[in-house]
Formats: C-alpha cells, sequence, structure tokens
C-alpha cells in the first residue's frame, strides 16, 4: 500500500468515485454528485483562501484503499488565533493501516505548513458536510451530510483523536405543533405585525438575497461554535447553488413592518431517495429524479436553514415559524420532517426536543490532535 497525491484529472475522478464503490452495498449511503464534488475539490469560492491537498491510498495492483483532503482555512485560524489543519473527505476501507497513513500524510503536510492541530472531519468553510457519524448508522442522512462506516470513528480514536464538538439532528413525525406553541405565535404575529414573505419575489431580487445571506451570517457568527463568516464570494455561490432549490412550499420567511427579514426557515424535500437513484450523475436520468423529489409528492422534508436576524433574536418567533410551516407541510402531506445538523450546545438544538413526536436522528463529531 502506497499514499498518492492527487495531481491529475483521472485521479481527481477516482477520488471523487471511491465512495460509491465502498459503499456499494450499503443501503443507508447518499452518493453525491461527482459534478459538484469535482467543484468543490477544485473552484469552488473558499478555494479562494483556503490551501488544499488531496490523497489515494493505493495498493500494489492500483486498486484505491482510501482517501483524504486536507485543508487550511486562514480566516479560521486567524478568527479563533489557532493553527488548525482540517480533513475532509475522508474514506477507508476497514484497515487501521491504510486510515492512519492516509491521516500521517494529511498531518506531516500540515506539520510542514506550520500547523499545530489537525480536526475533522469538515468542510473548508461551515457550510459544507462535517462531522463523522457516530450514532444513527441505521438511518438514511440528508443529501448535505456525511455518512461513514462505524468503524471511522473507531479507528480515528485509536489514533489519539478526541471529540472537539458534536453535531445533533432530530426527526419530527407529523406536522402537529404543541397547543403552547400556537397559542404563543399568535400573540407573538400580533404583537410584531410581521407578515410572510413571497419568496418567489424575494429570491429574484440578488440586493435583498445577498442581504439575507450577510444578516444570516452576522446572526452565527458568535452564536455558533467555529462558524466562519461568509465571504462575498461564498455568499454568491450559496445562492446559486442552494437557494435555487428553495420555494414557498417548504421555506417560510417573515418580514417586519419595514420588509427587512425577521426569521427564516428556509427546508427543501428530501433528495436523498432520488440521489440514490442518480448514481452520482444528472445524465442521463438523474435530473429527472431530482425534479420528481423537489416538485412531486414528498413526505419528507429536510429543514436545512433556521434563524432570526440579530436585532429580532431572543423574541420567541421559532414559535411562529413552526406553526405557520406546521400548517404547509400538513397540507402537502408531509410525515416526516429532519433538523439540519446543529451544534449540542446550541440552544436552537433544544426546540425539537419540545415536539412530543421527535428522536435523535444522527449525531456527528468532529475529532481534534495535536501534530505529533
Amino acid at each position: 500500500m502506497r499514499i498518492v497525491e492527487v495531481t491529475t484529472r483521472k485521479q481527481l475522478k477516482e477520488f471523487v468515485a471511491f465512495p460509491d464503490r465502498l459503499y456499494r452495498d450499503c443501503p443507508q449511503y447518499v452518493p453525491a454528485l461527482h459534478s459538484d464534488q469535482i467543484r468543490s475539490l477544485t473552484s469552488c469560492a473558499p478555494l479562494e483562501y483556503c490551501s488544499h491537498r488531496l490523497w489515494l491510498a493505493v495498493d500494489d495492483g492500483g486498486r484505491t484503499l482510501g482517501r483524504i483532503c486536507a485543508m487550511i482555512n486562514p480566516r479560521y485560524n486567524e478568527l479563533y488565533s489557532k493553527k488548525c489543519c482540517r480533513f475532509g473527505w475522508f474514506d477507508t476501507v476497514r484497515d487501521f493501516d491504510v486510515a492512519k497513513a492516509l491521516v500521517d500524510t494529511a498531518s506531516a503536510w500540515a506539520a510542514d505548513s506550520g500547523m499545530t492541530q489537525v480536526h475533522g472531519p469538515l468542510y473548508y468553510n461551515t457550510l459544507g458536510k462535517q462531522g463523522m457519524l457516530v450514532e444513527g448508522f441505521e438511518n438514511t442522512p440528508q443529501f448535505n451530510t456525511i455518512y461513514n462506516y462505524p468503524y471511522y470513528p473507531e479507528f480515528l480514536e485509536r489514533m489519539g483523536f478526541v471529540k472537539e464538538c458534536d453535531w445533533v439532528q432530530y426527526i419530527m413525525t407529523g406536522t402537529e405543533v404543541p397547543e403552547r406553541l400556537v397559542k404563543i405565535a399568535e400573540r407573538l404575529r400580533e404583537r410584531y405585525r410581521l407578515s410572510i414573505a413571497n419568496l418567489g419575489k424575494l429570491l429574484k431580487d440578488k440586493e435583498k438575497v445577498q442581504s439575507f445571506l450577510q444578516m444570516y451570517s452576522d446572526s452565527f457568527y458568535g452564536n455558533v461554535y467555529n462558524f466562519i463568516p461568509f465571504t462575498e464570494s461564498e455568499k454568491k455561490e450559496l445562492a446559486r447553488e442552494s437557494l435555487s432549490m428553495v420555494s414557498d412550499r417548504s421555506s417560510t420567511v417573515l418580514v417586519d413592518a419595514d420588509g427587512e427579514v425577521a426569521v427564516f426557515g428556509i427546508a427543501i424535500p428530501s433528495i436523498s431517495g432520488a440521489l440514490k437513484k442518480a448514481k452520482g450523475r444528472l445524465f442521463p436520468f438523474g435530473w429527472i429524479y431530482l425534479l420528481k423529489a423537489l416538485y412531486g409528492h414528498n413526505d419528507t422534508m429536510d429543514l436545512l436553514l433556521n434563524g432570526a436576524s440579530p436585532q429580532w433574536q431572543g423574541k420567541g418567533l421559532n414559535a411562529l415559524l413552526h406553526c405557520i410551516t406546521s400548517v404547509k407541510y400538513t397540507k402537502a402531506g408531509v410525515i416526516y420532517s429532519i433538523s439540519n445538523p446543529q451544534i449540542e450546545t446550541n440552544s436552537a438544538a433544544k426546540v425539537w426536543e419540545g415536539y412530543g413526536s421527535s428522536r435523535l436522528f444522527m449525531r456527528r463529531r468532529c475529532y481534534i490532535k495535536d501534530i505529533d
């Protein structure tokens, strides 16, 4: 077995395709679109300021055994006064020596770059897939989250990695809102004179979209562990790639009397099943599966972004948002709602525990270790 740095287009395609073979017999695994992965590894917005390297582990016959990407985000290190290297896109066969060789290679590059710690799995910034699955292996993940075999965390802990933080997700069965929240919501809407925004119109206004994303960034920075504020390029990329799937059918934005965003709940119908059918490719039929998932009947909703602008935080507006969303989902025949991954220490994650039908769906962990 040897470690090979990815330097050619052929190696890059192999880097992207490897998990599809590794998880071929795993019913929970959701393949990522190969075109999206290649873009993330070669030309995404965070690469304007991040550095990264990719490696494959291969045997003597040239068969791929594992992969890893190491990343250094100087904005993160400056904001939090750290010298951390991130790792992500980490996948390996069930062989500890392969896993260790990959992590050691990433750590050596980090040390040569002046870093003193390595942590992950993470993305370049706070937007991508992050956290190694440690609980909920029996469940199918959302399209924008990591799935891994149970031996992954065992390998990292054997290498000396320890928990840095956990993200948790909850699943709610049904769309009924607790009666106490309904009463609170009615009072809040009258008191603050809030109205439901027309998302179709809002998303066509580029200035409004950028203002919304800036507000989202401001509301999370300082309140969410390790959050990194967006650059202008990252905001444009998020608007182009993620908000394009958003509609009034699944999402709700409340604005104040001046038309400014007060609180938001961005969700999309689950596309995990569609991505399984697409097998990593949009063509020839992948795009059809995705359109059916987004615009046809879908009984599962993925809750992606939830929050309030800084001046509206702490006023209990989540109750109002949940009540409005509940009506939408009931009409659409939604049965399951899955929350986005949230840091376990975030008070917002506790909201889901207030639903009688909620249960922990998945737990993911960011591991950290000092570089030897």
